[in-house]
């Protein structure tokens, strides 16, 4: 005899309620994002903190590796944390922008890790400690790192979705080429957060998605992790925006000790899509191998930087530009993203 699943019933039907209000929900000027990833908190020299103030951003936006953890031991988790949030260069970010993100493997506390890390939910708490993610926000209240934050301005609503890669994700085995095997069966997100995503991609009252994954979600050639790793989960991610989503959305992404700009167009839906890579702001990759992303536009950025997003809302649709920006306030790529 098969078991009620009145429970799991029960559960989409009190997030379905809660969902109708959006949550995080801001009145907030956003028309400048800047992001990046995997940040070194000893590196106290290398870190970018005056070229991204020097930006003066409404949002700043951490996409993972945001302390090199890599331990089961919160108090060491803590102190890296302490560490990076003490920079001054971050004091002062902190005093001028607001602030939010998601985690990656090192942060969460081991090096590639899923859902089979022990510490995860103590690391999830310290993570948005870290934040400084309000009390009062539902995320507190259930398993996983993955939030919504939208800031509604002048008529106009951007919404950031934070997607976690990492709490719920099923394992990976790797070939003796040490690359990944793709996982058909597994999953990245787990059963709640791809019910949460659903919901709060059908807002019909958002003019522009932001969705952040530590995890590049495009890009499928290169043999590290990626959406890609887990085929059917992307095409379901897919799937979903296609059937949601009617406005321009792009992906921000790390992780990979490089930046890129990808795009794809997604079957029968009325925009292209970006994957915006932003990595590393502390330390790039020193060999400037080549790498193949069939979707890539421009060229692989090597140096440490930060993303720079303005949107332009003047418009029915949001015009985006985009720049990679590194010490010095250096421009290393400019781009202008067309819906």
């Amino acid at each position: 005899m098969k078991k009620p699943f009145f429970g799991v019933t029960l559960l989409f039907c009190v997030m379905l309620l809660s969902a109708q209000e959006t949550e995080g929900l801001k009145s907030n000027k956003i028309q400048s994002i800047a992001f990046g990833s995997c940040s070194k908190e000893e590196l106290v020299d290398k870190q970018l903190w005056n070229e991204v103030n020097s930006e003066s951003p409404d949002l700043w936006i951490w996409l993972g590796d945001n302390i090199y953890g890599d331990s089961e031991d919160t108090t060491v988790l803590r102190s890296k944390y302490d560490k990076q949030k003490s920079h001054p260069g971050y004091q002062q970010l902190i005093k001028k922008s607001e602030i939010i993100g998601i985690w990656d493997d090192h942060d969460y506390g081991a090096n590639d890790a899923g859902k089979e890390f022990p510490m995860k939910d103590a690391s999830r708490d310290l993570m948005f400690e870290f934040m400084d993610l309000e009390k009062k926000h539902p995320a507190w209240e259930r398993k996983g790192g993955y939030q919504a934050h939208a800031y509604d301005f002048d008529g106009k609503r951007v919404k950031v979705l934070l997607l976690d890669a990492r709490y719920f994700r099923d394992p990976l085995k790797k070939n003796k080429e040490d690359k990944n095997i793709p996982n058909y069966e597994g999953e990245i997100l787990g059963d709640e957060q791809w019910i949460w995503l659903s919901q709060e991609l059908s807002d019909d009252k958002t003019d522009l998605f932001i969705l952040g994954s530590g995890i590049q979600v495009l890009a499928k050639d290169h043999r590290f992790e990626k959406w890609a790793n887990f085929p059917n989960e992307r095409n379901r991610l897919f799937s979903l925006i296609r059937e949601k989503v009617n406005v321009p959305l792009i992906f921000i992404s790390g992780d990979r000790h490089i930046s890129e700009l990808s795009t794809y167009q997604i079957e029968d839906h009325d925009f292209p899509v970006y994957d915006i890579t932003s990595s590393s702001l502390t330390h790039g990759w020193s060999d400037r191998r080549p790498e193949t992303n069939e979707y890539r536009i421009g060229d692989l950025v090597y140096e440490e930087n930060f993303a720079l997003l303005t949107i332009d809302w003047k418009g029915k649709k949001p015009k985006l530009r985009l720049k990679y920006i590194t010490a010095k306030n250096e421009i290393l790529q400019e781009f202008d993203l067309p819906f």
